[in-house]
Parts: C-alpha cells; sequence; structure tokens
C-alpha cells in the first residue's frame, strides 16, 4: 500500500525580507501547519487580532514580506513502504495540498518546486533530494502584494473594482479585500503537507459519474501513475457490486462500470431523501494491494432546462426530472482565514442554512474552492450546490503563466468534487460577462485579452473530460443562446449568446441596481427567469459589532465602524434606504436595530416577489449567507456565527408552504405558496382590518394548489381599498399560515409603542419565551445575543394581532437570564422605530 506520513510537526516561520517590524523581524516564530503567518504570529502574541478596531490598516505590512517556513524530519527508506511491498521501484514524493501562494520549496537546499497558485496541489518526487536521518524542508514565500503588481505590469493591467491586482495571481481575489471583506494578503502551508512512499503503481485520480441514476450504473474513470511498467488490476466496489479491469504494460488509464441493483435516487432536501453510497477503488499488482482510494456518490440525474418559451429563456433547475425551486444563498469564505474552518464549522453554517429553509448553496468566485468536508456535508444535508470557477469581477489575462495555472487548478478541482450528488452547476466566473458589455471594459482594454477562452472553451472542455453529468455555464449572470438568435451579443466572438448577459428575459440575473441606487420595492419591477445575486446590507448582531470596535462613544459613523464597513458610500446607502419606511434613529442601538429590520424588509419583499411568480422565475439566490469576519455587510449570519434578523426573513419566506400579498395590475392577489409534495386544499381567508383588530372586510375562497405549485387569487374590492392607510392591512389566512400587506408605509402608519406581556418557561434546550400582543406588533423579534452572545431564538420577525401570542425556543440562557427579554432594546419590534 503506499504510506503516507503528514509533515505537520516542528515548523517554523521568520521574515524572508520586506517592511516587518523590528522585533519581529529576527525572530522565528512556531508555525502552525495547516496555517498562514497571521495566525502564527497572532499565536506568539507579535501582532493584535486583525478583526479589532483598525487592527487591519496596522497588519497590511504582512502581505508586503517574504516569509519563510522551515521544519526538520527523519526518513528511513526501509520503513517508509508497507511490508510486502517491491522497495526497488520506490517513489516518495512531497505532496502539498495547498500553498498560498507564490512559494519556492527547498528539500536539503535543493530546489524541488516552484509554486504560483493556491488553488492547486503540488506533487513532487524527491525520492533523490531526500537523504537518511534528517531532512530539512523549506518553503519560501514571496510577498504576495508585490508579486500581483510585478505580474500585473507584465500580462497588462485589466479593468477590476478594486486597487489591489489580483486578476494576475492565482489566489483568492477577496484576501486582498471586498465591499464586505478585510484585507490579509495571506501567506502559508494553508493544507495538509505530507510525504507519501510508493512503489510499481498508485491511484492519480478516481473519478467517478453516475451515468444511468434508475439503473443505478456508475462509471468510474481511473488514472494510475507508475513506477513500473508490468500489469495492475483496478477493482471497484459500491452498493455491495463490483467490477474490475486490468491495465497492461504502459496503460495508465481505463474506466470501470458497476451497476448498483435497487439504487435509492438521491434528493435535494424537501424533495426526497439524501441516501449516499460509499465506493471504493483498489489497485492490485501480483495479489500485492498498492493503493486505495474512497468517495461517496450519490444517484441522481441534474440539468438546467434553458428551452425557449414565449416569455425568453428559462433557467430551471431539475433533479430526477423534477423542476426544484430554487431557494438559495451565495457562500463567501467563512473565514479571512480559511484554514480556521473546519468541518465542525462547515457543518454548523450548512445546518443553518437548511434552518432557514434554503435548498442551494452557491460558493462565489472571488473566494475559494472550499475542503472536501463542505461538499460531503452537503451530500449528507440536501443542499445543492452551485460552484463558480475562481474568476470575479474583472478581467483576466489569457496569457501565460496565468494560462497554464488556470488549467492545472482547473482539473485538479473538477477531479476533485466533481463526483458529489450536491454540485449540480459549475459555473465560469462571477459577472466578468457581464462586466465585459457594461463597465467599460472594451474601450479600456483596446484589444486585450479578458477570460473568454476560460469561460467558454477551456473550461467547458475540462468539465466535459472529468464531470460530464455536472452541468456547465460560461458565468453568472449569463443568458442561453436564446431561440431565432442571428447575431452575437457583443463584439468578441467568442461570446456565445445574443441576449445580454443580465437580461432579464433570458437566463440567470445579478440586481443590485435597487442597492446602489433605488429603493427595495423596486424588487418589484423584476420578474427575471432565474436571480442569482441581490442583497441588502445590514450591521451585524450587537454582540458582534462591540466586540469587534471599541469606539467610545460607537455611533455608525465612529473610526471603528467605518473601518467595519467597506461597502462604497454604504452608510450613505443604509440611510438612503431606510428613510422611505423609518425615520432615522438618533441613538445607536435604535439605529443598529432599523438598519436590521430594513435589510430583512427588502429582501422578504424580494423572495415573496420572485417566489410567487415561480415557476416563471425558477429560483432566487440571495447575497449572501454568510460573512468572514465582524463586519455591516449582506451577509444573513454574522462573521461570528450569530443569525441576524434576515436570517429570520429567509425562512419566512422559503418556508415549505407560505401566503403572500403581492400589488398586480388591477390591484391585490394573494399568492398561495405550496413547495411540497402534498397539494394543499382549504379554504382561503382574506380579510381588512383595522390595527385594533377589528374586521372590516371579509372574503373566503375555495383554493386547491398542486404539490409544488402556486395558486393566486383576486383580493376582492372591498378588501383591497383602505379606508384609512395608515391603521389598517390586508391578511391572508390558510390554515395557520398568513400573509400580510399593510396600506402604508410603517413611518407614516398609526403604529403604538408595543404593549407586549413576555411570559419564560424552562425547556431541556433552553427557555420557551411566550410573547402576548394587546395591541398590533409588528415584527417583533428577540436580540438574546444581548444577553448571552451565543444566544439564538428559534423564530423572528413575528408580527402579532392584537390579543395574539407566539411561543419562541430560546437556546443558549437561563431562566433568570430570561427575564432580561421583555427589556425594550432586547424584544425589539418596527412599532419602536414609528411611535413616539
Amino acid at each position: 500500500m503506499t504510506s503516507s506520513r503528514s509533515l505537520h510537526d516542528g515548523w517554523s516561520v521568520r521574515v524572508g525580507s520586506g517592511p516587518a517590524p523590528e522585533h519581529i523581524t529576527s525572530v522565528a516564530v512556531p508555525a502552525s501547519v495547516p496555517g498562514v503567518v497571521h495566525l502564527d504570529l497572532l499565536a506568539a502574541g507579535l501582532i493584535p487580532d486583525p478583526y479589532l478596531d483598525d487592527n487591519e490598516s496596522a497588519l497590511a505590512w504582512i502581505g508586503l514580506v517574504d516569509w519563510r517556513y522551515e521544519t526538520t524530519f527523519t526518513f528511513d527508506a526501509d520503513e517508509a513502504l508497507d511490508e510486502g511491498q517491491v522497495s526497488a521501484s520506490a517513489r516518495h514524493d512531497l505532496v502539498f495540498d495547498g500553498l498560498d501562494t507564490v512559494a519556492t520549496v527547498l528539500l536539503n537546499g535543493q530546489t524541488v518546486a516552484e509554486t504560483a497558485n493556491q488553488h492547486r496541489t503540488y506533487r513532487v518526487d524527491v525520492t533523490s533530494a531526500l537523504v537518511a536521518g534528517e531532512n530539512t524542508l523549506r518553503v519560501d514565500f514571496r510577498s504576495p502584494v508585490r508579486y500581483a503588481n510585478e505580474q500585473s505590469v507584465i500580462l497588462g493591467v485589466r479593468q477590476r473594482p478594486y486597487p489591489l491586482p489580483y486578476d494576475a495571481i492565482r489566489k483568492s481575489a477577496c484576501s486582498f479585500g471586498w465591499d464586505w471583506g478585510i484585507k490579509t494578503a495571506t501567506s502559508g502551508i494553508w493544507k495538509p503537507v505530507r510525504l507519501e512512499s510508493w512503489s510499481v503503481a498508485r491511484l492519480a485520480a478516481v473519478r467517478p459519474q453516475v451515468i444511468d441514476a434508475d439503473a443505478g450504473i456508475v462509471e468510474v474513470s481511473i488514472e494510475v501513475e507508475r513506477a513500473g511498467d508490468g500489469p495492475v488490476t483496478v477493482s471497484v466496489e459500491v452498493g455491495g457490486a463490483t467490477a474490475s479491469a486490468e491495465l497492461a504494460g504502459e496503460e495508465t488509464s481505463t474506466k470501470v462500470t458497476v451497476t448498483v441493483a435497487n439504487a435509492h435516487l438521491w434528493w435535494p432536501v424537501g424533495y426526497g431523501e439524501q441516501p449516499l453510497y460509499d465506493l471504493t477503488v483498489r489497485l492490485e499488482a501480483s495479489g500485492v494491494s498498492l493503493d486505495e482510494a474512497h468517495r461517496r456518490i450519490g444517484f441522481r440525474t441534474v440539468e438546467w432546462d434553458s428551452a425557449p418559451d414565449a416569455d425568453g429563456t428559462p433557467f430551471t433547475l431539475k433533479v430526477n426530472g423534477t423542476p426544484v425551486f430554487v431557494k438559495g444563498a451565495n457562500w463567501i469564505p467563512d473565514d479571512a482565514f480559511p484554514v480556521r474552518v473546519d468541518r465542525a464549522r462547515y457543518e454548523r453554517r450548512l445546518r443553518q442554512a437548511r434552518d432557514a429553509n434554503l435548498n442551494l448553496i452557491r460558493v462565489w468566485g472571488g473566494g475559494i474552492y472550499e475542503q472536501d468536508d463542505f461538499y460531503d456535508l452537503a451530500d449528507e444535508l440536501g443542499l445543492l450546490t452551485w460552484q463558480d470557477f475562481l474568476f470575479a469581477c474583472a478581467a483576466y489575462a489569457e496569457e501565460e503563466p496565468l494560462r497554464s495555472e488556470v488549467e492545472a487548478e482547473a482539473r485538479d478541482n473538477v477531479t476533485r468534487i466533481g463526483h458529489h450528488a450536491s454540485l449540480v452547476l459549475l459555473t465560469g466566473n462571477n459577472e466578468n460577462l457581464w462586466g465585459y458589455e457594461d463597465w467599460g471594459w472594451k474601450l479600456r482594454l483596446d484589444g486585450k485579452t479578458w477570460g473568454a477562452y476560460y469561460y467558454y472553451d477551456l473550461l467547458p472542455s475540462i468539465v466535459s473530460a472529468l464531470a460530464p453529468t455536472v452541468p456547465y455555464a460560461p458565468g453568472s449572470p449569463f443568458s442561453p443562446e436564446p431561440a431565432g438568435a442571428i447575431q452575437r451579443f457583443g463584439e468578441d466572438p467568442r461570446v456565445r449568446s445574443a441576449a445580454h448577459p443580465n437580461s432579464e428575459r433570458h437566463g440567470t440575473m445579478h440586481i443590485w441596481d435597487l442597492w446602489n441606487q433605488k429603493d427595495w420595492p423596486h424588487y418589484r419591477d423584476y420578474t427575471p427567469r432565474f436571480v442569482a445575486e441581490f442583497g441588502w446590507q445590514g450591521p451585524p448582531t450587537w454582540s458582534t459589532l462591540t466586540r469587534a470596535i471599541s469606539d467610545n462613544p460607537l455611533t455608525p459613523e465612529s473610526p471603528g465602524m467605518i473601518v467595519h464597513q467597506k461597502a462604497m458610500e454604504g452608510n450613505v446607502k443604509l440611510t438612503n434606504g431606510l428613510i422611505p419606511h423609518y425615520r432615522l434613529p438618533e441613538d445607536m442601538e435604535t439605529w443598529h436595530w432599523a438598519m436590521q429590520l430594513n435589510q430583512a424588509n427588502a429582501i422578504s419583499t424580494a423572495l415573496e416577489h420572485f417566489r410567487s411568480h415561480a415557476p416563471h422565475t425558477a429560483g432566487a439566490i440571495m447575497w449572501q449567507l454568510n460573512d468572514c469576519w465582524p463586519v455591516t455587510s449582506w451577509a444573513a449570519i454574522d462573521g461570528d456565527e450569530h443569525p441576524k434578523p434576515l436570517f429570520y426573513a429567509l425562512r419566512n419566506a422559503f418556508a415549505p408552504r407560505a401566503l403572500t400579498i403581492q400589488p398586480r395590475e388591477g390591484g391585490f392577489v394573494a399568492v398561495v405558496l405550496n413547495d411540497t409534495a402534498d397539494a394543499w386544499s382549504g379554504q382561503l381567508r382574506i380579510t381588512r382590518r383595522a390595527y385594533d383588530g377589528a374586521v372590516i372586510s371579509e372574503h373566503f375562497e375555495s383554493v386547491d394548489v398542486a404539490a409544488r405549485a402556486n395558486a393566486t387569487v383576486q383580493v376582492p374590492d372591498a378588501a383591497a381599498r383602505p379606508g384609512d392607510a395608515a391603521s389598517e392591512l390586508l391578511v391572508a389566512e390558510l390554515d395557520s399560515i398568513r400573509g400580510l400587506w399593510f396600506f402604508g408605509e410603517p413611518r407614516d402608519s398609526a403604529l403604538e409603542q408595543p404593549h407586549v406581556s413576555v411570559e419564560a418557561t424552562d425547556h431541556a434546550d433552553g427557555v420557551e419565551i411566550t410573547l402576548t400582543a394587546h395591541n398590533l406588533v409588528r415584527e417583533a423579534t428577540l436580540l438574546v445575543d444581548k444577553i448571552e452572545p451565543h444566544a439564538v431564538a428559534d423564530e423572528g420577525l413575528v408580527t402579532l394581532l392584537p390579543g395574539e401570542s407566539t411561543t419562541i425556543l430560546v437556546r443558549g440562557i437561563t431562566a433568570a437570564q430570561a427575564t432580561d427579554i421583555s427589556q425594550p432594546g432586547i424584544l425589539r419590534s418596527a412599532n419602536q422605530l414609528v411611535a413616539s
């Protein structure tokens, strides 16, 4: 068998050259591997926490420094291979799963590798460089900032939204800063490193693809690396079925097909179960086991229906032939130092996503290809994944050395993740097709390459060869070729669509003019076929904010707040987006709540509108699920892992069964949303009510909503026309589910100060809080992190009519602490932003 020995111990890191402070220049710091230099310096007490106050600026020098990592290890050739293997053909490989980023690797003073790609793996034959006894392994990292600047000059400056040329280096784009992200410009051995010893042959690549889910047929492509030329046998076992093939002489690749009897289909969450099958590939020669590889697969089919219709070009996901309305969120690295994200943290985040009724996570193209644990957990939880290739918001050179690096990283990562049942789309880039058309690139590029070769030629060819059952799209947003197209859109002949890449009528769309220029009710101006990005900002939870920022006084514009607000004119847009709906509060805690609530209102409005237009609109992926540090951003879950009110907005709007009242031409409609496998029938009750609860108008209508369908009911004029818009609302109810429409904006309404009774009861998982409203209370939310930072309420944004009660489970607090919940800074509502 191939033997593997991790090389994670005994590392130190020190300054190679660059503008480091004097007290660090002469110090060898203990280094964690996997890790990055920031975390080593932090652990040694040599730098402050980069996430606090304005430490980001104080630590900018780290990205300008060359760093040297070094360790020693012992080697004994006789012990390196398992007993029974042929040592005469022994190979010893140094394997790095990830180096961040531009590095020279030296073993015993001999250069064995030079790297320039964070997203690749590296395997180097070091048999001739190893010595018996002690060996010295060194990795010298170049400053990523200086390297990127140099390469941008060599390759030619190209368009991007931020100053540092992240497009000129194959490194996580957001590590150079984003409009929600801290600048880190990390260096380090950020993934595992090991010494692998083997003889005769090893498994170089294993790529299972389910080619017939109903029949249980899986085809496994296998590549073998050899240290000899004798025959070898590969065998595949999955679900109790086996098959094998022999590779003779110099053969290095084969395909093995296995049929699993009675294979159960894998389904996304909400559509069925997620059965997974362990698949094992074994490599043998002359009865001796040489190597093994293990994967988990699920039997499912996936396609995106883009057959043109009367309204344009849809983009409808089908899993196992069943249309799936996509309820999604965009994903960024969960920590600005991704090495800190382990399996447990992935699981916490993805379970939060599922608890918010999401069924798809889009891994955005400015971050990283996530670790195996991310995709494994998505398979287990039934969360669909959409993975961008790592190109974001910039023009990218197609010349060397980037061209070869892009191909190598794509092959590495498609091979690694292409078998996952959850993976339903690989996408060429984020917003680059759109940028080429609308952001002034053509003039400034003046004929330079910008990435079209990658998106239209290289990447689809790699996906087709290595993961042929995984769909591919050239970009997001992207318009598939509509029927009857007679010319290409744009001036580059490689752009293969006659439609604008961000067309409302075709394919996927990103909607950002709302946040940047308009008020959020204008989401209803759009009926896209599929919306892959849209968002609204809000601050993190209060406990996260006050942990990270020590300003005194703390105000929306105090220095630390501005450091932790990365969006261009972010606070101006927050204010402009609030004032049409609520008055701007004067005190900081109320400002914080107002901006959080307005964020939730904006996304609720968008999601309910988009969902009400299904199946014309086939899905919505909000920006963004998570944060990578404490920051004001578009996230639903902040950098300390705490849910913001937006989390409850997602959960409510994406509920399997929901009701929404929507304005349409000719009046209001109540839309019954049924994303379950069962029909939903009953008496729909529509009432117009006064804020005191009195019923002014009442209407009943029988509805019968098919599984996975919507039903639209016209609201009668008697209900739709308010007598006093400031003090009346529409209510639609079916069973215990309801939708609301307030005729007036909160700031112009007759909302009074909330009068709520609070009762706390011990529960095995925390404390149950029963709220009873004695007047209309709009969007009551418990900000329990103010009591205990990791406390979480299982519901939020609850509107109660007079006399109604609701019970909310709060985890992470005691009954004694629950006495604080009735405080107006913890029990929050929209009323507090309106009533004097």
